[in-house]
């Protein structure tokens, strides 16, 4: 058996455990890129490694954890390459700038977002993947696991590699800087003053 191949058991304990979360693993890739073709090529890569690693899983832990600490190390490797380099944003924990040039506090919205549910069905998926692209790495992985992966605080803070209490700000100040895109986009849309 040489360096790169594996064993069939190898192969159909990837089949069974691994591959039923090809999506999750490629709908997370498409929110870290912003091509789709880079987001396959991401989620392929990833899930060849994992395919590599298989024996290194332990079952009867989350399988999605793995796959995704697989994913955002292979992310972060093709990043450290060049080969793709998301825009660098600084950050203050309570401000964040506008287009414009002015301060806006984290989390302001229209008063009038009386009914915040109804606002949100109105919003298409690339919308919001797009608000979701226009975040910091560390703040957009943290949703991604926390909300749309729904992982505990706890596991994703394990994918993550930082306290619990990191992923619960990160979690808090990525939702507010989210809410702003979308504001911003319902405004443009004329859906709120």
């Amino acid at each position: 058996m040489t360096r790169h191949s594996i064993s069939k058991a190898q192969a159909e304990r990837f089949k069974r455990l691994a591959w039923p979360q090809m999506a999750v693993v490629l709908r997370t890739a498409q929110c870290l890129t912003r091509d789709p073709a880079d987001a396959e090529d991401l989620a392929q890569e990833a899930m060849v490694k994992a395919m590599r690693a298989i024996d290194s899983y332990t079952e009867g832990t989350d399988i999605r954890a793995w796959l995704l600490t697989i994913l955002r190390r292979t992310h972060i490797d093709r990043l450290r390459a060049g080969r793709s380099r998301p825009p660098e944003v600084t950050l203050d924990e309570s401000m964040i700038e506008s287009n414009a040039g002015a301060h806006v506090d984290v989390g302001t919205f229209d008063p009038e977002w009386t009914e915040p549910e109804q606002l949100m069905n109105r919003f298409e998926d690339g919308a919001v993947i797009e608000a979701l692209r226009q975040l910091p790495d560390d703040m957009r992985w943290t949703l991604l696991l926390v909300d749309v992966q729904q992982m505990e605080h706890t596991e994703a803070a394990a994918v993550l590699g930082v306290a619990v209490g990191t992923i619960k700000s990160r979690a808090h100040r990525a939702r507010a800087m989210l809410r702003n895109h979308l504001h911003q986009f319902a405004v443009q849309r004329g859906w709120v003053k």
